[in-house]
C-alpha cells in the first residue's frame, strides 16, 4: 500500500504504550502514514509493526540497513514478510547491496518500496566532509547517491528537502524524494541542521515528508497534523 505525497508521522517514542496513547487521539478510520524508527522497533519488535498494519496504517520502517549485499538481501526478505510499505537502507552500501535488497522485494508477495538514505539531515557540509573525508559538496554527494539508488532500481531516496529539486533533475520526476527535517514556523530546530517547512518542502519538489516533534509534541496533535497535511498538499 502507498499513498500519493504522504505525510509520515515519526513515532519516535520509547515504547509502544506511549505510541498507542498518541495514535488513539486520531479517528479510528483515519488512514495515517507512520514511520517506525530504530528506537521503537528495537524495543517492541515485529509485533508492533504487525499491529500497526492491522489498524490499516501505512508503515514506513526506517531501519537504515547497511551491510554486505547478502545480509541486506536476507534482512529485506524477512522484513517484507511484515507487510511494511516503505523500508530504508543506506545508499553508501553501494549498488550491489541495494540491488540485493531490491531483488528480495521482487520475490515477496507485497514487497516494500525501498528508499535509500543519502546524507543525514543532521549533517552540515563541514561535518560531512570532515567525517567522510570527501571534497565534494553535500549537494553533489546527495545527487551521486541518489543516482546510484535509481541505478539499483529503488523507489527513491531520503534527503533534505533542500536537495529534492536537484534529485529530480538528476534522476526523474517519478523517483521519490522523501524528506525528514520538517518543522513548522517557530518550532525548535532540535538536532537537525537542514530543516524546512511543509510548504517550502512541497515547493522544492518533495514527494513526501516525515514530521516528528512538530506533531507528536504539539498541544493538539490531530489539529497540527491536519495543518501540516494542508500546508504540504497545497504548497
Amino acid at each position: 500500500m502507498s499513498v500519493q505525497n504522504p505525510v509520515f508521522i515519526a513515532l519516535d517514542f520509547p515504547e509502544a504504550t506511549v505510541a498507542w496513547r498518541f495514535l488513539d487521539q486520531f479517528p479510528a478510520d483515519q488512514q495515517l502514514a507512520v514511520k517506525v524508527g530504530m528506537e521503537l522497533f528495537y524495543r517492541e519488535g515485529p509485533a508492533f509493526v504487525a499491529a500497526l498494519k492491522e489498524r490499516g496504517y501505512i508503515v514506513f520502517l526506517d531501519l537504515k540497513l547497511y551491510d554486505i549485499p547478502h545480509t541486506v538481501g536476507q534482512a529485506t526478505k524477512n522484513i517484507a514478510r511484515l507487510g511494511v510499505d516503505y523500508l530504508t537502507l543506506h545508499a553508501a552500501g553501494g549498488v550491489r547491496m541495494m540491488t540485493a535488497a531490491k531483488e528480495a522485494t521482487l520475490a515477496a508477495a507485497h514487497g516494500p518500496k525501498l528508499l535509500a538514505i543519502t546524507q543525514l539531515t543532521s549533517f552540515t557540509e563541514a561535518e560531512l566532509q570532515a567525517t567522510q573525508q570527501i571534497a565534494v559538496s553535500l549537494n553533489d554527494s546527495v545527487i551521486h547517491l541518489a543516482q546510484l539508488a535509481q541505478q539499483a532500481g529503488l523507489a527513491g531516496v531520503i534527503s533534505s528537502a533542500y536537495e529534492s529539486q536537484a534529485i529530480h533533475e538528476a534522476t526523474s520526476d517519478e523517483f521519490l524524494s522523501i524528506t525528514p527535517g520538517i518543522r513548522l514556523l517557530g518550532d525548535a530546530q532540535g538536532d537537525q541542521s537542514r530543516v524546512m517547512t511543509p510548504t517550502l518542502a512541497q515547493q522544492r519538489g518533495a514527494n513526501g515528508i516525515v514530521v516528528g516533534r512538530s506533531i507528536t509534541q504539539a498541544v493538539d496533535p490531530v489539529a497540527t497534523y491536519e495543518q501540516v497535511v494542508t500546508a504540504f498538499h497545497k504548497g
